[in-house]
């Protein structure tokens, strides 16, 4: 009684906060992922022109044997392999979510106990977050290396053709 009392005086206590109706709209999250994946875009775009000056620097100054390629190659690589690990990792998270409620849920019916449920959920954290990160640094991996490799050969190509 008292309670509603004090809300029916008090109207700001039906309204839910701002922060949580704002985080609570999905075009708010949609709002984030963007301006999360502008500033990395606009950072790695930042990051290969500084490493192409670079590049372009080292080749013209002197006669250069392809180590300034191999290097400038291996720096895109490994740019646009952590983009990807990154840009996976946005999609990957929501989808670990819902298998480790799932699964949770599938052992809540089957009529797990709460303390053995506890010990499954961690376990089950565990061997989700292990499998995920593999995935990752293999798929990082695997578009780095492609990446260096057309970096390198487009490189050279085109110092070849200048020079």
């Amino acid at each position: 009684m008292a309670d509603e009392i004090e809300k029916e005086s008090n109207p700001n206590l039906n309204k839910p906060s701002l922060l949580i109706r704002l985080m609570s709209k999905r075009r708010t999250w949609v709002f984030l992922f963007v301006l999360v994946y502008g500033l990395l875009l606009c950072s790695s775009w930042n990051f290969l022109q500084k490493i192409l000056v670079w590049y372009n620097s080292n080749t013209s100054s002197a006669k250069s044997t392809g180590w300034p390629a191999l290097y400038a190659s291996v720096l895109l690589g490994v740019v646009f392999g952590v983009l990807s690990m990154i840009a996976a990792l946005a999609v990957a998270i929501p989808a670990m979510l819902v298998t480790w409620i799932t699964v949770l849920v599938l052992l809540t019916f089957c009529g797990k106990p709460r303390k053995a449920l506890v010990l499954e959920g961690r376990k089950i954290t565990a061997d989700i977050t292990g499998f995920a990160i593999k995935i990752l640094l293999k798929e990082g991996n695997i578009v780095a290396a492609v990446c260096a490799v057309v970096g390198y050969v487009l490189l050279v190509r085109t110092t070849a053709e200048n020079g």
